[in-house]
């Protein structure tokens, strides 16, 4: 059993994000969807990041299956880590409030769906992967261990690089020169200051 601080730190950070993703998960089962786009595929790549973002950590902080794995972090990593943690957890949240009943776990628009360009979308288009990210970065810096820590980083990365371009489809099929345009001023998981 790994309990260390940074551990601990870690899970304190995901229970408040499972917070987040629960709090605006409820009230989703809309049935008026004019595109879904949802696939097994996308909805195994959503499981698989969940596993590494919490099953993963789990096994490793319960149980000894991943210590063989285990080394040691330089005492300032954990403390970047937790900032990591802090800001990804926020940047979740925010993306959440800024889309409102706009946002879905699957690939979905709504009848009423419309654009979200202000708040945090407003120079990024994909902060809950920017999210996703931070998270990532911040299990690898307080999980001392090569499972453990990089589980959620393949995990995210398979997900962007898979869901995100059906994503930007879908959204450019159903917003049209909207969307192209909003594309042109904001970057896709880092923020564009300049258009």
């Amino acid at each position: 059993m790994s309990l260390e601080p940074s551990v601990v730190v870690f899970f304190a950070g995901m229970c408040i994000y499972l917070g987040v993703r629960t709090r605006f998960q409820r009230g989703l089962a809309r049935p008026d969807k004019t595109v879904n786009a949802s696939t097994p595929g996308d909805r195994a790549l959503v499981m698989l990041v969940g596993s590494a973002q919490i099953m993963v950590p789990l096994i490793y902080a319960l149980t000894p299956v991943f210590d063989r794995f285990d080394y040691t972090l330089p005492a300032t990593l954990p403390w970047l880590g937790a900032l990591l943690m802090a800001f990804g957890v926020w940047l979740f949240w925010r993306s959440h409030v800024d889309l409102g009943r706009n946002w879905s776990v699957t690939l979905e628009l709504e009848r009423e769906h419309r654009l979200v360009s202000e708040g945090v979308y407003r120079r990024i288009r994909h902060p809950m992967y920017a999210a996703f990210f931070l998270m990532a970065l911040a299990q690898a810096a307080l999980l001392p261990n090569a499972v453990a820590g990089l589980a959620a980083a393949i995990a995210v990365t398979l997900l962007y690089r898979i869901r995100k371009p059906q994503e930007e489809a879908m959204m450019r099929q159903h917003f049209a020169e909207e969307y192209v345009s909003y594309m042109s001023r904001t970057g896709g998981v880092l923020p564009r200051f300049r258009t």
